[in-house]
């Protein structure tokens, strides 16, 4: 009985790498999201409220149309900005710890990313956001409409670093830079930093294991990806 109470109070979820491996991820609240949600607001309104002293010094049309364009951006690309260009990172969840990555734990990518913040217009449709105050409050996940659309979490930084890799760079650093036989597209790329990012949770026989099905050894791709990883 207690063993499935404490499941059931347990947020954490379990994530399943394209290699098989699992581990934990530790989805963030209600509160501490609405917290990071209102830091960001008001950073957005600082910006606005800018433009706006802005247009009425300048007092002409040209300074019209860019308060309304910079209104576009700041409501509509703000977060997606921030968390292409910052590793899922809003000024307001860095400041609580938090993070928004896919499903399985790999960075957020840019579709994803989209879809979940134009669909913050269903969340707020009543204007005090109660559609995503019901749909975090009551999900396994806290995922608000967004989140389930773009297939999203929003976890605690630091423990999902933890899990999914203990820093890519300190990582990489133990291997020698490997230029790649061929030319490499992007998605295969992404791929083999996606395994980099997973080789202290694979293990060096497993590791092995999966690289030779595309290269000598796991030391070789570990190596392609140092390479990679200074280019992107």
């Amino acid at each position: 009985m207690s063993n499935r109470i404490n499941t059931s109070l347990d947020p954490s979820i379990k994530a399943i790498t394209p290699e098989g491996v699992e581990f934990v991820l530790s989805p963030a609240g209600l509160p501490v999201r609405t917290i990071a949600y209102a830091i960001d607001k008001l950073i957005q309104w600082a910006i606005l409220l800018f433009m706006y002293i802005m247009y009425e010094l300048l007092n002409f049309s040209f300074g019209f149309w860019i308060f309304f364009i910079v209104m576009f951006c700041v409501n509509w690309l703000y977060h997606i900005i921030f968390e292409l260009a910052f590793k899922g990172q809003s000024i307001g969840k860095r400041t609580m710890g938090l993070r928004v990555v896919k499903n399985d734990g790999s960075p957020v990518d840019p579709a994803s990313s989209f879809i979940r913040n134009l669909l913050r217009f269903a969340d707020s449709f009543l204007l005090l956001f109660p559609i995503a105050y019901i749909c975090i409050a009551s999900s396994k996940g806290f995922r608000r409409i967004g989140d389930w659309a773009g297939g999203t979490l929003v976890v605690y930084s630091s423990l999902a670093k933890n899990r999914i890799n203990n820093s890519l760079s300190r990582t990489l650093e133990n291997f020698e830079p490997v230029t790649p036989p061929r030319t490499v597209s992007q998605n295969e790329k992404q791929l083999i930093l996606n395994f980099a990012r997973r080789y202290s949770l694979l293990g060096e026989a497993r590791a092995n294991e999966i690289a030779k099905i595309y290269a000598p050894s796991a030391a070789y791709l570990m190596g392609i990806a140092r390479k990679l990883s200074g280019e992107i």
